[in-house]
């Protein structure tokens, strides 16, 4: 690097901070404003129109076309539209419940059941070296469809937040859904 050049990081300038009355201590976080993804969290149809629960439209869906995965009788898996890694799936009862300690004693019981059932299939579909996986209960707790429980089970691997992901915000998926969706059909164990 030349004398005349600096690092990003070598006297980086503060951002400036926009001081309002009433709105509270100004934390210098920087944010990005996304309101397009408002639909996302609601649920609304690209026409805008409230089709209800996205959880309870798509067991009605060919399983191919809602990307789901395995049905039980009270629970189904389904893979992340928005996924952090490749083979990001969710586990979910059938019946719309927000919270975990309304499940029914069957629903409990099959939430674990299909959750070790993915794991097993995304172990043998692509070795990842670890999970996470994980209920957010409610919409502070980062549920953006927090009226319907789900469980996540996240693949992970060494190095899987890379470059882009820190620098750019951006993640890389290198899969298809729907290539996703045929080989963790293909893994997955028989019940």
């Amino acid at each position: 690097m030349s004398d005349d050049q600096t690092s990003p990081t070598d006297d980086a300038p503060e951002p400036d901070l926009e001081h309002r009355e009433g709105i509270g201590t100004p934390d210098r976080l920087q944010r990005l404003w996304t309101p397009h993804r408002m639909a996302y969290i609601k649920g609304a149809s690209e026409d805008g129109a409230d089709e209800g629960c996205p959880f309870c439209r798509i067991p009605k869906l060919p399983d191919d076309e809602g990307l789901v995965l395995h049905r039980g009788r009270a629970t189904y898996a389904v893979l992340n539209l928005h996924p952090y890694n490749p083979g990001h799936l969710m586990v979910l009862p059938y019946r719309h419940v927000a919270d975990l300690e309304d499940l029914d004693d069957d629903e409990s019981r099959e939430l674990t059941t299909l959750t070790q059932q993915a794991i097993r299939a995304i172990k043998r579909a692509s070795s990842p070296h670890g999970f996470n996986v994980g209920l957010n209960l409610g919409g502070v707790a980062g549920g953006s469809l927090s009226e319907h429980l789900h469980q996540h089970v996240v693949p992970r691997w060494s190095g899987d937040a890379n470059f882009i992901t820190i620098t750019a915000q951006t993640k890389v998926i290198p899969q298809l859904l729907s290539q996703t969706r045929d080989i963790l059909v293909e893994a997955w164990p028989d019940a």
